[in-house]
């Protein structure tokens, strides 16, 4: 990996922010640059093709490197012969796995402030997050660098990100290091280039702080939403729904997601921190970053908005089936979805019969339909037929490996709780465990047949109406949640 030339290397490199970083460094032409993220090689998206990155691999420009920054020999054999290091690898935020983020964002982290070191490396770069300093209960307005680490952060991310920055803000000055930490805000878009001129910028100035980065235009989250599914030929979000009313919801659908993991679940988009996080208002302000990194956004916030929405065209309003289906615009396909619940109503929950009994029977009905499908010729009446792989049906060594080590980390995280529990401080977690308990003891006393009857024709009859009625409903809601309050006040005034 040696030569004459100066490298830098970014981490995580195959990420969404990182890439762009890549492309303008090559471009930039003050360094080589060593891409380094997880996979054993690196794949090129269709797009990259024929790009800046492909280029400059094929003349040696750039170079790919594998390492996973929890093994410290890794990082020091990808940071050899480096002048900076850009550190912007991270797990996905939206996975609430402690183990895994201190892995990497506090562990990995101090991997490669030991490797700089030994390295010689001159200058590391960390990229954090702005939810280093939100608690998911304090509104944050025009918040700059002066704000502390809460006491207790929104989500483990949030509190390793924390740790990671510390570290690197602490690595200051050590055996010629200097340090910096940027934290950009809501990244968003094809062209994201927002981030990348300060980042270049910190690598030359080489002072250990923390800079927020944003475009300096403050938005509403749910008016940027709006802008976005307008753009997208989507109706603006109009039903209005509390953060206490979804908080429960979003504590049992984080619990669902824990059990289901193993089996393939996809991380859900609702979970108690994210709704934490959208409920609160947050606005930084970026005149330190301005001021001393020379700083200033090179995409506005509407050009930001044009690009984005021209670079999803692929998402554009053409067919949503649940939404058309449960507001019965597409009444064909909503009586169809309609008759195929109450089939499997009458046939699997209406019979009562046993739990094994009900998946025996549903095996059975799947091993006849692949039975069937398997007999059928390639091609009838001019349809094509297409035929399941075998593949489908394997359970690779990864995957069990995956099941062993989240049946493990579930284990682990319901003793910490029980720990947790037993100390007799942390009520919250308190209130949570009570209310879970109550959901298992409702679900056990109501019958699957009562579950069935009611929520299907809930379901769809509460969204149509709903739609409909959106105003009288809002209207009535709004009575009744000032109603509760005024109770409350005299309740407490008599008291």
């Amino acid at each position: 990996m040696g030569g004459a030339e100066r490298w830098c290397v970014v981490t995580g490199g195959r990420g969404f922010a990182a890439r762009h970083l890549v492309e303008m460094l090559i471009r930039y032409g003050m360094f080589h640059v060593r891409v380094v993220d997880l996979g054993p090689s690196i794949k090129l998206e269709p797009y990259e093709q024929k790009g800046t990155l492909a280029e400059a691999l094929r003349s040696g420009v750039a170079q790919y490197a594998s390492a996973d920054l929890r093994n410290k020999a890794q990082v020091l054999k990808a940071l050899q012969d480096v002048e900076v290091v850009f550190h912007m690898a991270a797990p996905d935020s939206s996975i609430n796995n402690h183990q895994l983020h201190y892995s990497v964002n506090v562990e990995g982290t101090k991997n490669v402030i030991e490797a700089c070191i030994e390295q010689k490396v001159k200058r590391l770069i960390y990229t954090s997050s702005p939810s280093v300093v939100f608690d998911g209960v304090h509104a944050i307005i025009n918040g700059d660098e002066s704000l502390p680490y809460p006491k207790k952060h929104n989500d483990t991310y949030s509190a390793t990100k924390a740790e990671g920055e510390a570290l690197v803000i602490k690595a200051n000055g050590r055996d010629g290091l200097l340090t910096c930490c940027i934290r950009p805000s809501s990244i968003f878009g094809p062209g994201d280039r927002l981030l990348v001129p300060s980042l270049v910028d910190a690598a030359r100035a080489g002072k250990s702080k923390a800079y927020f980065i944003t475009n300096m235009e403050p938005i509403k989250f749910w008016e940027f939403v709006s802008l976005i599914l307008e753009g997208l030929g989507y109706e603006r979000p109009r039903i209005k729904i509390p953060a206490f009313v979804m908080m429960p919801i979003a504590h049992l659908v984080e619990w669902t997601y824990k059990l289901l993991a193993p089996y393939g679940m996809k991380v859900p988009q609702l979970t108690p921190s994210r709704i934490r996080l959208l409920s609160k208002s947050r606005t930084f302000n970026s005149s330190k970053a301005k001021d001393r990194l020379g700083y200033a956004p090179i995409v506005s916030l509407q050009e930001g908005l044009n690009k984005t929405i021209e670079s999803y065209s692929d998402l554009r309003r053409d067919h949503h089936r649940i939404a058309d289906t449960l507001l019965w615009k597409d009444k064909k396909q909503t009586l169809a979805v309609a008759l195929v619940l109450i089939a499997f109503y009458y046939n699997f929950v209406a019979s009562g019969d046993t739990f094994v009994t009900v998946i025996s029977r549903l095996v059975l009905v799947a091993v006849v339909f692949l039975f069937i499908h398997g007999k059928l010729p390639q091609k009838i009446l001019g349809y094509k037929i297409e035929k399941i792989p075998a593949s489908s049906f394997h359970f690779s060594q990864e995957m069990s490996s995956q099941f062993a080590v989240s049946v493990a980390s579930s284990w682990n995280e319901t003793v910490n709780v029980l720990i947790s529990l037993c100390k007799g401080r942390d009520w919250m977690l308190f209130l949570k465990v009570v209310f879970f308990l109550l959901i298992i003891n409702f679900l056990g006393v109501v019958s699957l047949q009562s579950l069935f009857r009611i929520g299907i024709p809930i379901l769809f009859v509460a969204f149509y109406v709903y739609e409909k009625k959106e105003q009288e409903i809002d209207a009535l809601v709004l009575k009744v949640v000032s109603f509760g309050h005024k109770q409350k006040s005299g309740i407490s005034i008599v008291k």
